[in-house]
């Protein structure tokens, strides 16, 4: 392809020397440039890349997109001088795999929880209806039913296209993908066409990266204020930032909810540990998960399908067949009585969502049970919730066992003490702190009767714990495998 056609969709500053050069690839990690390659540079959060556009000449480059030029520029090469690299990127990764979103009906899933549920049972439940979608997800990524490895919440520009390319390839008619608030900010989501967004709901998370609540709002909202005309746009009203979402956005508007009128409104009849009894805008299903935290999602998943044009009974069949995603609210059952519940809650919300539950449950039935939780905060992470997760995980649990998350480049016990600090004194009677993950599960385990809970936290479906900028194999789910094996 020539570089005038890839680069057809932005506005260069400057362009030094010839776009009717053939490119042969277009990469933004200098280690993968190749002869005939566009490089694009990048200014990212830890690394500028325009430190390596000597090394990529070198290697073989014939462009280079930036937004500085090299103070002595090769004479061979061409440079695309732009404002924003990253912006760019974005468009350009889009033309090089010929703009693969406008073949396909995406919808785009934002919010600080709910989103890896919401996206990957719109995945399955489409598919259950006979058609073929992928997934961009946390857990994974899916060209129909493929799978690889899912590194970020929301891939890079480059990836995110070559993945909904496949997709095309694959014979797709539908794509689902979280949307996070850091693609948002980085423009990893410029140039995609949408068919649809949904905002889940926005709770304290990543104030690492955002610093203040009204920025990680406004990265949030920036993904609706993009959205075309021919887009809808479906928000949870119980959420004070639902309405917030929709204002500027060009896109249909549609709500949902469990507590406000909404265009689809959902009331939760009945609550098991197995699932649950519901009714959707006056339709009677019950459905393999439990919890109105799920409850919300499920309403979300059935509106966006109807939106999307799918007929209402068959969503709501297909609706009834799902299954929980991997390590959200995932229940196993120890040969000695008690329950262990795998979930990925690493915020304050979505910790006191599923202990709610948990407690709610354990009301209707096991009344004398115990909920027994361990959990942790992840290091190089907003620091802040970390005393609030502490303080809700013990006001919701009769036992709680704090341990380590993944440490990436902290000292786990700086981040636990940063929990303990969150305790009043009538918390830590309950409490107790062991920093080896394994073996604070297995110690919750020991602590557990019969009709008891154990709930094990923040992970969720991860299989490995990262220490020093080493990933560990490590999967809760194993753990627990192996404490029900051994005996006590």
């Amino acid at each position: 392809m020539k570089l005038k056609e890839i680069i057809s969709r932005i506005e260069p500053v400057q362009v030094i020397g010839s776009t009717d050069v053939e490119i042969t690839d277009v990469v933004a990690d200098s280690r993968q440039v190749k002869k005939g390659a566009l490089f694009v540079a990048v200014k990212g959060v830890a690394v500028d890349a325009h430190r390596f556009i000597p090394a990529v000449i070198e290697a073989g480059a014939a462009a280079v997109l930036c937004q500085e030029v090299p103070e002595s520029p090769a004479a061979h090469v061409t440079y695309v001088v732009v404002a924003d690299s990253s912006a760019a990127l974005a468009w350009v990764a889009g033309d090089w795999y010929d703009r693969p979103s406008e073949k396909l009906r995406l919808v785009g899933i934002t919010g600080t929880n709910g989103k890896t549920t919401t996206a990957t049972l719109l995945h399955r439940l489409v598919q259950q209806l006979g058609y073929k979608a992928g997934l961009l997800s946390t857990v994974k990524n899916v060209i129909d039913r493929r799978e690889e490895e899912a590194k970020q919440t929301t891939p890079d520009h480059l990836t995110l296209n070559r993945l909904l390319h496949e997709m095309v390839e694959a014979g797709c008619d539908y794509a689902f993908m979280e949307v996070s608030s850091h693609a948002c900010v980085q423009h990893r989501i410029d140039g995609l066409t949408f068919a649809g967004a949904v905002f889940t709901n926005l709770t304290q998370d990543h104030l690492d990266f955002h610093k203040t609540m009204d920025e990680y709002l406004k990265a949030k909202k920036s993904f609706f204020d993009g959205l075309p005309a021919s887009a809808f746009a479906l928000v949870n009203v119980d959420d004070r930032n639902g309405m917030v979402m929709l204002q500027n956005c060009a896109a249909t508007k549609r709500t949902y909810a469990l507590r406000s009128m909404a265009d689809y409104r959902c009331r939760v009849i009945e609550e098991r540990i197995d699932g649950m009894s519901l009714q959707i805008n006056g339709r009677d299903v019950e459905v393999l998960l439990t919890g109105h935290f799920n409850a919300y999602n499920l309403t979300a998943i059935a509106a966006t399908a109807m939106m999307l044009g799918f007929d209402a009974d068959e969503v709501l069949v297909a609706l009834s067949r799902l299954q929980s995603a991997d390590g959200r609210f995932q229940t196993l059952r120890a040969p000695a009585g008690y329950t262990a519940i795998v979930d990925y809650a690493h915020t304050p919300d979505a910790l006191i969502n599923v202990l709610d539950t948990i407690n709610d449950l354990l009301r209707q039935g096991h009344k004398d049970a115990q909920v027994i939780t361990v959990c942790g905060c992840g290091g190089n992470r907003d620091a802040t919730k970390r005393p609030i997760m502490a303080h809700e995980a013990a006001k919701r649990s009769h036992k709680l066992v704090l341990t380590s998350d993944n440490p990436r480049f902290e000292r786990p016990e700086a981040i636990l003490a940063d929990m303990e600090a969150g305790l009043t004194p009538e918390d830590r009677a309950h409490t107790i702190t062991i920093t080896d993950r394994r073996q604070a599960i297995a110690t919750a385990c020991l602590l557990a009767r019969r009709g008891d809970v154990v709930l094990v936290a923040g992970k969720g479906h991860e299989t490995y714990q990262e220490v020093e900028g080493v990933k560990h194999h490590f999967d809760d789910r194993e753990v627990l495998r192996w404490c029900f094996s051994t005996p006590s």
